[in-house]
């Protein structure tokens, strides 16, 4: 598994066959990104991605392209650790149609208030930084594609 990174233009990350470390533009993901140093291929991101502060948050779901699954959890959480696993494979299956993200709201409290987090885990969709759909509860990979695709009607 990668390690992707953020800052406030893009996502971070190695590229497979040289090392090269390239940034995929929030505003263009979903398109075609080559590598900088070997002109590779670079696949969108199909690994939840671990937001590590507010403002790298904001700059990620108010820029993306695509829509934002945000899980809120702990790491003391049961049902959070159960879903970790099934939102690997919803980020895998959904590569270059939706990014899902991670924040734990140990280290990130003022993001949970401001979601009015009051259960983890929950589940918020958000588009071009609004919120369009929200669920609370440990959910299976199929659930949380359902989640992602009604979600991203109600637009």
């Amino acid at each position: 598994m990668t390690t992707i990174e953020s800052d406030d233009r893009g996502l971070l990350l190695a590229c497979p066959q040289c090392g090269q470390r390239n940034r995929l533009i929030y505003e263009r993901l979903g398109q075609i990104f080559r590598c900088g140093k070997c002109h590779a291929e670079l696949r969108p991101p199909g690994e939840p991605i671990e937001v590590k502060s507010e403002a790298l948050f904001d700059s990620l779901t108010s820029h993306s392209s695509l829509p934002v699954l945000v899980e809120f959890w702990a790491p003391w959480c049961g049902p959070c650790k159960m879903v970790a696993p099934e939102l690997i494979k919803v980020a895998a299956e959904g590569r270059g149609r939706w990014l899902v993200t991670k924040v734990n709201t140990e280290e990130l409290p003022v993001l949970a208030q401001r979601f009015r987090v009051n259960s983890i885990p929950a589940f918020a969709l958000l588009k071009s930084g609004r919120e369009v759909a929200r669920q609370a509860g440990a959910m299976p990979a199929h659930a949380i594609r359902q989640f992602l695709e009604q979600g991203g009607q109600t637009e």
